[in-house]
């Protein structure tokens, strides 16, 4: 059973930076499409940015776009969300979510996700 596990969130400053990392226990991320998602309290899930099964091509919610950055290291068998001038209202949980199926295409919809991590907060506050 693969499970993701998601790393780097914290207490950041507004216009800070953090950058999170996804990485699965018992498979790979290896030739799957990967997705980032933030849930705030009392808010649904919603869909922050996802990145091809290649690394070749990436999508972003526009709240985010032009701040934030989603790539993957094969190498380290790792997915990344770099997020940059960070704002209070990007507080919340932070879930990295894997596609179920070998080279699916990336996807901006949360039921194409198969896989889930079990979050990481960020909250932005001075």
């Amino acid at each position: 059973q693969v499970q993701l596990v998601e790393s780097g969130g914290g207490l950041v400053p507004p216009g800070g930076s953090l950058r999170l990392s996804c990485a699965a226990s018992g498979g790979t991320l290896i030739g799957y499409s990967m997705g980032w998602f933030r849930q705030a309290p009392g808010e649904e899930r919603k869909f922050v940015a996802c990145i091809n099964w290649n690394g070749g091509s990436t999508s972003y919610a526009d709240s985010v776009k032009g701040r934030f950055t989603i790539s993957r290291d094969n190498a380290k068998d790792t997915e990344y969300l770099t997020m940059n001038s960070l704002k209070p209202e990007d507080t919340s949980a932070y879930y990295c979510a894997k596609r179920r199926l070998y080279e699916d295409e990336r996807s901006r919809a949360i039921g194409e996700y198969h896989y889930w991590g079990q979050g990481t907060q960020v909250t932005v506050s001075s």
